[in-house]
C-alpha cells in the first residue's frame, strides 16, 4: 500500500489527519501533495486551520484535513 491509499484510507474511516500525524503513522512528509491529488480524484476534504503555541512560544497555524465525500458520494 502506498502513502496515498494510506492517508485515503485513514480519512474514510471518520478521522482527521495532520502533516505531523502523516509523517509520523506513514512516512509521508509530503501531506499537502497527497490530499491534492485526492481532491482532483474527487475526494472533498475540508482544510481546518489550527493555532497553537510552538516549542520556542511562537504563535503558529497548521492545517488539519477531513474527508467530506468520496467520488462515489458525489454521484
Amino acid at each position: 500500500m502506498n502513502q496515498l491509499d494510506a492517508v485515503r484510507d485513514y480519512l474514510e474511516c471518520g478521522r482527521t489527519i495532520t502533516s505531523m500525524e502523516a509523517i509520523q503513522m506513514f512516512g509521508a512528509t509530503r501531506l499537502s501533495d497527497i490530499i491534492f491529488r485526492l481532491r482532483k480524484r474527487g475526494y472533498v476534504i475540508n482544510t481546518i486551520n489550527c493555532e497553537c503555541t510552538n516549542r520556542f512560544g511562537h504563535h503558529t497555524t497548521y492545517a488539519k484535513y477531513m474527508l467530506i465525500s468520496t467520488p462515489k458520494e458525489n454521484e
